[in-house]
């Protein structure tokens, strides 16, 4: 693993000083139940919370597509980071410094280009807002924004900026702090020139909008001009830390109001957000020159909750159709329903809080409309309900319906659709046979092939799994399965290994000494164990095992390592009986099948004995 570029005091002091409940609660809502948090899974689609935190032994699992492991492997498997990333990002976080030296020239290159480019969106973020603030240039923006109506305090909350015009503002000023302009250009803030070489700013003479994630942490900009000029809005283009679709502008802001609410309003633009925040409608979001992903929606499933509200608010019928039926299955697929407000015909968001303000505006959200009925209801008014109006409905309405999986949700917009339009309702039903029939669905395989997960810690005889259940939770029977050669007798070679490095990780340097604590605090020996292996699988079932809440006592223990014992002498006299019978029914085929069995029995007793 790439923990050996990091000394094993540093990973002790990051794990110890990590909360991973803290970690992931800044993606997933989390609900306290008994001694662990549960939430929906970030991993999988579910509807029902089946992703377990536990904060006394530091680990997650999820019970739906088996994923599991410590900290270290959610920022890993949520974010796309090796161990040594995540171990950075952790150590930077909590405040423990890890030295330089003890990263090889390779682990230095890997980790390099990511916080680089981190610092150097950090750095222009600090130009821009100083251009905008502190530089007689700026003043023209500050007008800019003073004429939409954006306040002082939103300005610094968002931390907005300005990029002066001229080709190489931004140029000379990361060439006066000795930043390589290859670096710079990997953040996509400037432009190598086609032409000729050098390169030039990609901002030039526009309002600048940070990115952040929700670690506040600034991964790219958008830029909007402050004229008719053409493109309006531009972005930063995707980086190795900028991805449009799993990014949403201003949740590093919403995220606490969007888990208090349990509602999110998500608009399209810079200003559109702001100007909710403005009125207080703190619970807003807005895409990022994209249309929604099912990675923004199962990102903000994880503040509002399972029954979660998603409002989405556009500025036209027009835009809102489209969208609605773009939207459909990315909601659809995550269990999630959302809400379409449009708002009147010449008003955006932005201009519609300013002239109507906040109540005319929660009025109109009151009356948001479910996706389906929002666009049966947009039809009816566009067509009409004449013969010509009622095919042209059901022709606009048959695709959006096909997209719905949910058989149920599907059968009951169809019932809807088919009295509204005066329609026979098996008409209706066989228009969107026709086009589920021709069109081809593809199979989710990210789902079915993590179900395969769900029963990993199934795996294996059951009194096995139990006993390493019952290593993982109650570290004071360690002794015990040690003089009793337990493990030996273990059949599923897994769950041997894994009760192997349980006992491995016990007689490492000073953790004899510290059992009892283990046991009481349970945040060590369990995280430690996973950080010690990368098999994906054994991981899953280490964590799986080690998050029940069983309670375990010494006399409770002794009394499961003696009926396994006792269960596998009766394997071995069945497993007699069972040769005699095959031989006395001369099934040689069978004979052979167990005294192969046998002979592996007979091997381990040798080698006990």
């Amino acid at each position: 693993m790439l923990a050996v570029f990091i000394p094993e005091d540093k990973i002790s002091e990051i794990k110890n000083s990590v909360d991973i409940v803290d970690i992931i609660s800044d993606i997933v809502l989390l609900k306290k139940v008994g001694r662990n948090y549960v939430g929906l899974c970030p991993f999988h689609t579910e509807k029902t919370p089946s992703f377990t935190v536990s904060p006394e032994k530091q680990i997650f699992y999820c019970f739906g597509c088996g994923t599991g492991g410590n900290v270290f492997n959610f920022l890993m498997n949520h974010d796309g980071l090796s161990f040594f990333e995540a171990a950075k990002m952790l150590a930077n976080r909590y405040g423990v410094e890890i030295p330089a030296q003890t990263m090889s020239p390779e682990q230095k290159r890997r980790i390099s280009e990511r916080e680089s480019l981190l610092a150097a969106n950090k750095q222009a973020m600090d130009f821009f807002k100083h251009s905008l603030l502190s530089d007689n240039r700026g003043k023209i923006a500050l007008e800019y924004l003073k004429k939409r109506g954006i306040e002082k305090d939103n300005i610094t909350k968002f931390n907005l900026g300005f990029a002066p015009a001229g080709w190489d503002n931004l140029i000379n000023y990361f060439s006066k702090k000795n930043i390589s302009r290859e670096l710079v250009e990997k953040s996509g803030l400037i432009i190598k020139r086609k032409s000729e070489n050098g390169y030039y700013d990609r901002f030039r003479n526009r309002i600048i909008f940070p990115i952040f994630d929700v670690g506040k942490q600034v991964l790219g900009f958008g830029g909007r001009v402050m004229d008719d000029s053409l493109p309006k809005y531009l972005n930063s283009p995707e980086t190795s830390v900028y991805n449009k679709s799993r990014s949403l502008y201003g949740l590093h802001i919403a995220k606490e109001h969007c888990r208090a609410s349990e509602t999110v309003y998500i608009v399209e633009g810079y200003f559109d957000l702001l100007a909710l925040h403005q009125h207080g409608i703190l619970n807003s979001v807005a895409t990022l020159g994209t249309s929604l992903t099912q990675g923004h929606v199962r990102i903000l499933r994880g503040f509002v909750g399972k029954n979660g509200g998603f409002i989405l608010v556009y500025d036209s019928d027009e835009a809102g159709i489209k969208a609605a039926e773009r939207s459909i299955k990315v909601f659809d697929k995550e269990h999630a329903d959302a809400q379409i407000l449009v708002l009147p015909e010449g008003y955006d968001p932005d201009s519609y809080l300013f002239e109507f303000g906040y109540k005319s505006f929660m009025n109109a959200a009151s009356k948001a409309k479910s996706i389906i009925p929002f666009l049966i209801d947009s039809a009816v008014k566009k067509y009409g309900l004449s013969v010509e109006g009622r095919i042209r409905i059901m022709s606009d309405l048959k695709q959006p319906l096909a997209n719905i999986n949910d058989s149920v949700k599907r059968s009951l917009y169809i019932k809807e659709l088919a009295e509204i339009i005066g329609i026979d309702e098996a008409a209706v039903m066989e228009k969107v046979r026709i086009v589920s029939g021709n069109k081809s669905i593809k199979p989710n395989k990210e789902l079915p092939d993590k179900m395969q997960d769900r029963n990993l810690a199934l795996k294996g005889d059951r009194h096995e799994r139990k006993i390493i259940a019952m290593m993982l939770q109650f570290p004071e029977i360690l002794p015990e399965i040690i003089s009793r050669n337990i493990l030996d007798h273990f059949e599923d070679e897994s769950l041997k290994l894994i009760g192997q490095l349980v006992l491995k990780q016990r007689d490492r340097d000073g953790l004899r000494d510290e059992l009892h604590d283990v046991s009481t605090q349970g945040n060590g020996l369990v995280s430690d164990i996973i950080n010690s292996i990368n098999d994906r699988e054994k991981r899953s079932i280490i964590a799986s095992l080690s998050i029940g809440e069983d309670k375990w006592g010494r006399e409770g223990c002794l009394k499961l390592l003696s009926q396994f014992e006792l269960f596998r002498k009766r394997q071995e006299k069945t497993l007699l009986q069972k040769i005699k019978i095959a031989e006395e029914s001369n099934d040689y085929e069978l004979l052979l099948e167990l005294l192969k069995k046998k002979q592996i029995q007979v091997r381990k007793n040798t080698q006990l004995s």
